[in-house]
């Protein structure tokens, strides 16, 4: 990227250009220092780039590198194990005339060059400024699900950035600028092919791609990132015609020490393999009758000797049985698979866990396996990408409920045994962990197809680094990066972003129990729409109640994977908090909540207030028109205007049905279409 020829939005939260005049008091000339040695090193040449462009673009100042350190330099980055920060981590000071960013990697100095570029971005006072910043998770990753053919799966902004008719791009320009933004926010891997492993991407560990992937990797590599790739576990089988993919066969396992020998060569800093087995119809080693312990340990031993990981999926059910029958549940697939396993998987080896036990539902409960497995190395999965959320038409502001996540309790060790302290690796001493999300991003111009929908990538990216920041505080550095210090401008956007996950879930599924969305593509309401249950509902609702017991006493038994107290908190329908009510219970429709509300009329109630809340939103934004770039204006007023309609649609659809079911009325008397 060179200069302003791509839109505001395309630079997100990396737009340079001057908002408002800002103070050059502390601007002690136009010298970046750097010793030379350290100028060969790719990540320290793109901080300097970094800084050069930022101080180019936003205060038209020229900056000089100088090798030689001057008397007073504007900036001086100085790399020494000497320091004692942890790998990624950095200090800046600013004191006798020059702003010094010092760090023990050059990880480090990229991160403190970012740092300082948004300290002066947000108006914060450089003069006296001490700051030091260490990322809280080792593992920072983005997963992409893109396909070779440039299609992506539950992707809702564009085409891949990385192929095109199952070929590999060319042109690295956008690319850059990708590895640009996700290293501002501290992204430190990323896997750029989609898990679920198809004919063409189970090449891309052969020649015929494995060069052009290098590529790719390089440009990575320059912004501090590690490239993983997603594999097929029966590689094997349809690349080289072997018998079978057992992880205890011998010749399998020597295959795969070859293929990774010679990955290795090609692609050095490799950051190993991600493993989508034995779910959804992915091949894995239950075909063998082996455990998930032992294909991903055969698969770790193969990439050990050049430090890769194995980073292996936990969402692992089947999705072939009979919905029919009630003491069947998927929530409970992920820890009757793995708890039985904890502490049989090699040191490089990671389970990637969802942060529900589902599938990414606006809201469910944490998954169990945290708290559960205490010696595995465990890596927390978010979605970024808004399949379940609006698909990036919808304005949903996903960090609250990454928040709830982070911050939950699992009472592992006793209290505060929160997960945010379990993937960072503090609470059980593992030591590859960390966090990845599945991302939102596309060839559209703004990358995530709804510039809002930008917050979701920098607020993920910044949960990563410290999982300790609110909201609140993550919603004001998005707007203010982006969108600039105006005061009514702040205001209006951080409101609706903080309670748009609310005012989404009231219009759409309340209460915990999901899905309700038209099957395949997953938008739009359908009430008993739920993929592999074509004998009906999945939620259980006849004219009586609705919802799924997963109680120890009458239900499918999964509240048992918690720990107490979460089980009999979970347990009780007194106790269980009622935002996840019929997630864990089938209730009647006239159970009184504790607001004094029947539940078939907290029903009704959000699904009308959800829709009032988007109206709100609209009249919010139009408030906005000349205060803000007027491409990102124009683009959030469309996706808010088809907000309303959807959020409309799913209000009647979904109270209709109710009615339909149980011929109740709306005691408010609001108009339900029969």
């Amino acid at each position: 990227m060179n200069g302003n020829e791509k839109s505001k939005m395309y630079h997100c939260w990396l737009d340079y250009q001057l908002h408002k005049k800002q103070s050059k008091e502390w601007i002690y000339g136009n010298q970046i220092y750097c010793a030379e040695d350290l100028l060969k090193e790719g990540v320290i040449q793109s901080a300097i780039d970094e800084l050069k462009l930022f101080f180019l673009q936003h205060f038209d100042l020229s900056m000089d590198v100088v090798t030689k350190r001057p008397v007073q330099a504007h900036i001086a980055l100085d790399v020494a194990e000497t320091y004692g920060l942890k790998e990624g981590a950095y200090e800046m000071v600013a004191e006798d005339n020059q702003l010094l960013i010092h760090a023990d990697s050059c990880n480090g100095i990229l991160y403190g060059a970012f740092g300082l570029i948004q300290v002066i971005k947000r108006q914060i006072p450089v003069q006296g400024l001490k700051i030091k910043e260490e990322p809280i998770n080792k593992i920072r990753m983005i997963n992409h699900w893109d396909n070779s053919d440039g299609s992506i799966e539950r992707g809702y902004a564009g085409k891949s950035i990385f192929y095109h008719n199952n070929e590999i791009i060319q042109d690295m320009g956008r690319i850059k600028d990708y590895a640009r933004l996700l290293a501002s926010v501290g992204i430190n891997s990323i896997c750029i092919n989609n898990v679920n492993v198809h004919h063409y991407e189970t090449q891309f560990i052969t020649d015929i791609y494995l060069k052009d992937i290098a590529r790719i990797a390089k440009v990575f590599e320059t912004y501090g990132i590690r490239l993983f790739l997603s594999v097929n576990f029966a590689a094997p089988i349809s690349l080289d015609h072997l018998e079978n993919a057992d992880p205890l066969n011998t010749e399998v396992r020597e295959w795969w020490r070859k293929t990774a020998e010679h990955i290795y060569k090609v692609i050095p800093n490799l950051g190993g393999f991600l493993v989508k087995a034995d779910s959804e119809n992915r091949p894995g080693p239950f075909t063998y009758g082996r455990t998930h312990a032992e294909g991903a340990n055969m698969l770790a031993d193969a990439v050990r000797a050049y430090g890769g990981l194995v980073i292996w999926r936990c969402f692992v059910y089947n999705c072939h049985v009979d919905w029919r029958d009630r003491t069947t549940d998927r929530a409970r697939a992920a820890y009757d698979h793995f708890i039985d396993l904890d502490g049989q998987f090699n040191d490089n080896v990671i389970l990637q866990i969802k942060n529900g036990p589902m599938d990414f539902q606006i809201r469910e409960p944490l998954s169990p396996l945290f708290g559960g497995l205490k010696n595995t190395n465990q890596i927390l999965e978010f979605q970024i990408t808004q399949e379940y959320t609006g698909q990036q038409k919808h304005i949903c502001f996903l960090v609250p409920m990454w928040k709830e996540c982070l911050d939950f309790d699992t009472y592992a060790k006793g209290e505060n045994s929160r997960i945010k302290d379990i993937v960072s690796g503090n609470l059980f001493g593992n030591k590859e962990t960390g966090i990845a999300g599945v991302v939102n991003i596309g060839d559209s111009e703004c990358w995530s197809g709804n510039p809002m929908a930008a917050a979701n990538l920098y607020g993920f990216g910044r949960l990563c680094w410290n999982p300790h920041l609110s909201s609140k505080e993550i919603a004001d550095e998005w707007i203010s990066l982006t969108l600039g210090s105006d005061k009514k401008v702040r205001e209006v956007v951080s409101k609706i972003l903080l309670t748009s996950r609310k005012t989404y879930e009231d219009y759409t599924v309340p209460l915990g129990i999901g899905w309700m969305v038209n099957v395949g593509h997953h938008y739009g309401p359908n009430i008993e729409g739920y993929e592999y249950s074509p004998w009906g509902t999945y939620h259980y609702a006849d004219y009586k109640g609705i919802g799924v017991d997963r109680t120890m006493e009458t239900g499918t038994g999964y509240v048992r994977q918690y720990l107490e107290p979460n089980r009999s908190l979970y347990e009780n329908i007194k106790t269980c908090p009622e935002e996840l009510l019929l997630f864990f219970h089938h209730v009647a429709y006239d159970y009184e909540l504790k607001d004094g509300r029947t539940l078939l009329q907290y029903i009704y109630d959000v699904h009308f207030e959800g829709v009032e809340q988007v109206s709100s939103y609209q009249k919010a934004w139009k408030s906005l028109n000349g205060s803000i770039d007027q491409d990102f204006y124009n683009a959030v007023n469309e996706g808010l205007e088809i907000q309303l309609k959807d959020a409309k649609e799913w209000r009647d659809v979904v109270n209709t049905y109710f009615y339909r079911k149980t011929g109740i009325r709306d005691s408010k008397n609001r108009k339900i279409y029969e």
